[in-house]
Parts: C-alpha cells; sequence; structure tokens
C-alpha cells in the first residue's frame, strides 16, 4: 500500500479525533477508503458503521494525511517542512470510541458504481 495509518488520536472527542497517515510512496488518495470497525473478543468485527472514501488528491511519498472527524474543509498546510493534506469526515458525532474500534484502510484499484432504481 501507498498509504499507511500511524494512529487514531483523542478518540471519543469529535473535535479532536482525527486519523494520522503517512504516504509512503506517490498516489492518489482517492483511491483509498478508510472505516472503523470493532473487535468482538480478539477477532475485527464484520460490522462497519462509518466509511470515509478520500477526496481525489496527488499526495507525494512523505507527506502526511490528517483525516479529521469535525467538519471542515479540505486544505494543504506545510508545517515543520512536511506537507499535510487535512481532510475532514464531517461527521457531527465521534467517529471513534474508546472501547476496541478498528482503523482499516482498504486500497481501492477498480470499482463499478449502480444507481439504485426507484
Amino acid at each position: 500500500m501507498k498509504l499507511r495509518i500511524d494512529t487514531v488520536h483523542a478518540h471519543g472527542d469529535v473535535n479532536e479525533e482525527r486519523v494520522l497517515m503517512t504516504v509512503m510512496e506517490d498516489c492518489d488518495l482517492a483511491r483509498y477508503l478508510v472505516m472503523d470497525t470493532t473487535y468482538i473478543g480478539t477477532k475485527i468485527s464484520n460490522e462497519h458503521r462509518h466509511v470515509k472514501w478520500l477526496p481525489q488528491i496527488t499526495a507525494k511519498k512523505g507527506e502526511r494525511v490528517c483525516l479529521y472527524s469535525k467538519k471542515g474543509t479540505t486544505a494543504k498546510q506545510t508545517h515543520d517542512e512536511v506537507i499535510w493534506h487535512k481532510l475532514y469526515w464531517n461527521s457531527g458525532t465521534a467517529v471513534w470510541n474508546n472501547t476496541g474500534d478498528a482503523a482499516v484502510l482498504f486500497e481501492v484499484s477498480e470499482w463499478v458504481t449502480t444507481k439504485a432504481k426507484t
């Protein structure tokens, strides 16, 4: 994978919680989904409550990604000579709880969408 989750920080507080990631190789962030799941005992659950498809942004090796749970506007900033892509889940509530959530990162190479018919 060209993107790596480093940590989920300040879980349980929508105003502070965020997923910190590192770009391992140049990539398009739109090829990645982040989701949360929980543990059942010691195994990861098949329940996925929150899913975030990252926006189409070209990220370079060594750059960092900060995915906030709160509402906000996508921005690119430099801090201590490191480029940060600041992204927002735009959730009104905390995504990550304090009792065993797991962050899952998916790299998607292809997808097909089909509109549901009414």
